[in-house]
């Protein structure tokens, strides 16, 4: 199976960390969301979301980008996050619109990741050092599982 990975990562570089984990156990393709374009999608069987969290919600140009895809009846996907708080209802969003596009999501990866947004950079922050060497053994065991899918 080809597997891609599409991730938006800014500030601390979380997301980006997770997904050359995930990438690098899938043996996936990876792409900042500003490389990727919609049609990419076609050459893949298997494509990763990733993003951090922003107000409770993965990045809105990420948002779009699935928006903006056509309909995929054949294709799987996951979804991965980072976030001062760890709650994979984060992931819920991108979960539900992929599969109104037609994608069977196999499943889903958050983790805490460093935040400094607002006042918490006041204090130096939250999770400082993560993900940490914890997150990416999760990681890498969240990619594994996918390749029982």
């Amino acid at each position: 199976m080809k597997t891609a990975i599409i991730y938006k990562s800014i500030h601390h570089g979380n997301t980006k960390k997770i997904a050359k984990t995930i990438a690098g156990s899938l043996n996936a393709d990876i792409f900042d969301l500003k490389e990727a374009k919609e049609d990419i999608i076609k050459e893949y069987d298997i494509i990763g979301f990733g993003s951090g969290i922003y107000f409770s919600k993965p990045h809105k140009k990420l948002i779009k980008f699935i928006d903006s895809l056509s309909d995929e009846k054949t294709k799987k996907a996951f979804v991965f996050s980072t976030s001062g708080k760890k709650k994979s209802e984060f992931n819920d969003l991108l979960k539900n619109k992929l599969s109104r596009k037609g994608f069977e999501v196999i499943g889903d990866f958050n983790c805490k990741g460093f935040d400094t947004w607002g006042p918490l950079k006041l204090i130096g922050g939250l999770n400082k050092g993560n993900p940490d060497e914890e997150d990416l053994i999760n990681a890498k065991k969240f990619a594994e599982s996918l390749k029982e899918e």
